[in-house]
């Protein structure tokens, strides 16, 4: 067996900067229990001195994931490294990773420091680190546009103070696949003690080549590849954990290189971030886009129907998604019902299952066939759990193309409360956000909103994504589904409000 490669997932950290991509701490945990479910090798779980927030979900997911390493970042400053080492001081495994930059540009305009003063600070804050923690990352931010011999020297300090990995991120998204190879073979060959750590790469995807880079680094000796689910992150985002991890499991002649991720969660991972977030990937998206396995062409449908493998270099079972062997509808069972949540790779509590049938047994009243991304949208990425502070109760909507709109809306404020109100607005939907507006006694504006149908066919269910503004600056994402369009606007909406007084 060759080697094998370890990954780092950073959907809770750098995936969660991207902007509109931000999630409770509910929402972290799932995504937490998923990643460790993928067999994932480190879980970057947050900045814990970014807030109280992401601390102490870091700390939550510390105190759950028991398989995979839990890493928090810092700046190399003590304050942050004190935070961090309190944010995963009880995992199972813990990792510190500390970064300062190295760029000329970043250190005389961001840092104002000398090369000199860089130097130290690395071999300082390393071994601060190192006094909590035997597992120290040490990375050298923006190195892709670094001097070669200077990242040596930042290197060596670091390895001399004891950092176990040594990363060497393109920040910026600027490398090409030849040129970070390179560089990746300069530094093994002139850097004292670099064969005694691990090397481990950080791809943007500015210039769309994160994955190529990481994979050039791979060959050139890298043996950790950093990443998150569909790719998210700032600006163009990161490299894409699903392409990375199948590029290197369908062509293992070319790699020869194994990693430990249980490729059969891919999908589900992904569906579950894109839930979460309220951004979807595109149809093309390998690995897990909607035409990814797809075939319209005559002649493709032709030979895949013949043998797979003319068209087909992977399975769609071998990324998790599911083959849809039992058509579930309004006569279906209880048993037949968990089961299929079971091949979707959900796991609920007797509770979240209860209600879950509930649900179904209205849709299937409403739909006659009940398909898997129907299934996904009943339950949601995250059970809803615990009572919400607002519910549709009904809504009453007068709209027309010659007639200013009103909503009537009345909501359930806990068990027996309820509040209702009017507004008027130019659409039925603004009209009734507007009402709701007026029950929760907020400002509420909406930044963005979204509609598709879940599945083909007339009777599909409509999926509303909404990105609303409560607290300046502060963006949360709400989702609802339903078989009307208005409704499922609503109780998108009011799940916004809700994940917002939930934090």
């Amino acid at each position: 067996m060759g080697r094998t490669i370890r990954i780092f997932d950073t959907t809770l950290r750098d995936g969660e900067q991207s902007p509109g991509c931000s999630m409770n701490l509910s929402e972290k945990i799932e995504v937490a229990k998923q990643l460790e479910a993928l067999r994932v090798d480190i879980i970057e779980a947050g900045f814990a001195v970014a807030s109280p927030g992401d601390a102490a979900a870091i700390a939550a997911i510390a105190g759950i994931v028991k398989d995979s390493t839990v890493c928090s970042l810092s700046r190399c400053d003590e304050h942050d490294i004190d935070a961090a080492w309190e944010s995963i001081k009880h995992a199972n495994s813990a990792r510190i990773h500390t970064f300062i930059a190295t760029s000329p540009v970043h250190m005389q305009y961001k840092l104002k420091m000398t090369p000199d003063e860089v130097v130290a600070s690395a071999a300082h804050h390393v071994s601060y680190a190192k006094k909590y923690c035997s597992d120290v990352e040490f990375s050298a931010e923006d190195s892709c546009r670094s001097d070669l011999d200077f990242l040596c020297r930042v290197f060596e300090a670091a390895i001399k103070a004891g950092a176990t990995t040594l990363n060497i991120p393109d920040t910026v998204g600027y490398m090409i696949p030849q040129e970070y190879a390179a560089r990746i073979r300069y530094l093994r060959e002139h850097t004292l003690g670099i064969e005694n750590v691990v090397l481990s790469c950080h791809m943007h995807n500015d210039l769309g080549m994160a994955v190529a880079n990481s994979l050039a680094g791979v060959e050139a000796g890298i043996d950790q590849i950093e990443c998150t689910i569909n790719g998210i992150g700032e600006r163009a985002g990161n490299a894409s954990m699903e392409e990375c991890v199948m590029a290197l499991h369908t062509r293992r002649d070319i790699f020869g290189i194994e990693c430990n991720i249980d490729t059969r969660q891919i999908y589900r991972a992904s569906r579950m971030i894109q839930t979460i977030t309220g951004v979807g990937v595109a149809p093309t998206k390998p690995i897990v886009g909607a035409n990814a396995f797809a075939h319209e062409a005559g002649i493709h449908q032709h030979g895949v129907l013949s043998n797979k493998e003319t068209y087909e270099i992977m399975t769609p079972e071998s990324v998790g998604i599911p083959k849809n062997a039992i058509v579930l509808g309004k006569h279906s069972g209880r048993h037949a019902f968990e089961d299929r949540l079971r091949e979707l790779g959900y796991t609920l509590d007797r509770d979240a299952i209860n209600s879950a049938f509930e649900k179904f047994k209205v849709l299937a009243d409403k739909k006659k066939v009940i398909k898997d991304r129907d299934l996904e949208a009943l339950i949601g990425a995250v059970p809803v759990t615990g009572e919400e502070r607002y519910a549709l109760d009904n809504f009453v909507i007068n709209s027309g193309n010659t007639i200013t709109s009103t909503a009537v809306i009345r909501l359930k404020k806990g068990d027996k409360d309820t509040a209702e109100r009017v507004a008027a607005y130019n659409g039925p939907i603004e009209a009734a956000y507007r009402a709701i507006n007026k029950i929760v006694g907020r400002d509420i504006a909406l930044r963005d909103y979204s509609l598709k149908a879940i599945t083909d066919g007339q009777d599909s269910q409509a999926e509303a994504i909404v990105k609303i503004e409560i607290d300046p600056g502060e963006l949360v994402t709400g989702r609802g589904v339903s078989t009307d369009v208005i409704e499922a606007s609503i109780k998108a909406y009011i799940n916004g409000i809700n994940k917002y007084f939930k934090d």
